[in-house]
């Protein structure tokens, strides 16, 4: 009862936070949103043990499908989001059967060359990828009207709440999926991947699962990323992009479901709040390398650890 008043309290309020934003804060929570998403699919790969550097490509050949299904074929834009997302998944089951020949650090080399090259075809290739500039006059979502309430796509609260609620949905099958069988073999799969294979659990499988399930979801952040700012380039999904959910990632804490969330929001709101205000948004790289660096020096836990001392010990888990 008491959870499901915090949920309810959480969605009134995200229904109401928009009307107190200005326009470019309204945008802020749109790329929020759809960054959360990201990062959250990207702990779901961590669950097995692998880091790839190759998530924001991932992410960016939903984007891609999805902005070229609509605009080329004529897609009505949300089965583009989904088919999107279909394809991310598809380029990651093509990619699993090489790269979980390696492990650790090798699979971390080897994602990044993959993307890399998936990137460099992005370039190249003028027909249909746009070469270098990339796509531009992407399709955006369509509007509609529920009772008196038209809902315009092209203002950020609109899209806000369509972002949220396909965000939201996606979490919670993220979720469910964590506290499934399935879930719970992912962690064995990373803690004791020997004893889990001598058990039975073909480990390169599940983590093939990981790795197909997290970049459907990146897909879909991709490809509503694409539907929202109208154009596309291989520059959006470079690995500078990368490095910064890596940064969301361990600063907020991966032992939970939450973890990466905090770090996504707290390391956004420096960003836009504190960096931007101060005319500090260049050095962003730097100051993130820092944040990073002290992290794991001093909060080896992350962010997560800190809310964890705050909550019931039956909370916190």
């Amino acid at each position: 009862m008491r959870n499901t008043i915090i949920w309810i309290a959480v969605a009134a309020g995200l229904v109401a936070l928009p009307e107190f934003l200005s326009y470019s804060q309204q945008e802020i929570l749109v790329f929020l949103a759809i960054n959360i998403l990201l990062v959250s699919s990207y702990r779901l790969l961590t669950l097995t043990g692998e880091w790839s550097l190759a998530h924001v490509v991932i992410m960016g050949v939903g984007a891609y499908t999805s902005a070229l299904l609509t605009k080329a074929v004529g897609l009505y834009v949300p089965l583009g989001i989904i088919v999107g997302g279909v394809a991310a998944g598809l380029i990651a089951f093509a990619l699993s059967y090489l790269l979980f020949r390696m492990k650790g650090f090798y699979f971390l080399i080897g994602s990044f060359a993959s993307g890399e090259i998936i990137r460099l075809l992005w370039r190249r290739f003028r027909e249909p990828f746009g070469g270098s500039k990339g796509l531009k006059g992407i399709e955006a979502m369509p509007d509609f009207s529920i009772g008196f309430h038209r809902f315009d796509f092209f203002e950020p609260a609109s899209y806000f709440y369509f972002t949220a609620l396909v965000v939201a949905l996606c979490l919670w099958v993220l979720w469910r999926i964590e506290k499934s069988p399935v879930g719970l073999t992912f962690h064995a799969v990373h803690w004791q991947d020997h004893l889990a294979q001598a058990s039975g659990v073909n480990v390169r499988a599940y983590r093939t699962l990981a790795f197909v399930v997290a970049s459907g979801f990146a897909g879909i952040a991709g490809a509503l990323l694409a539907h929202y700012v109208g154009t596309i380039n291989p520059n959006s999904f470079s690995v500078e992009v990368m490095v910064f959910v890596l940064t969301w990632a361990i600063v907020g804490g991966t032992r939970t479901f939450y973890g990466p969330i905090i770090g996504c929001i707290v390391l956004t709101i420096l960003n836009e709040v504190v960096l931007r205000e101060l005319g500090l948004e260049q050095t962003r790289p730097l100051i993130y390398g820092a944040i990073l660096i002290l992290s794991i020096l001093f909060m080896p836990k992350g962010l997560e650890g800190i809310v964890q001392k705050f909550l019931p010990k039956q909370e916190a888990r």
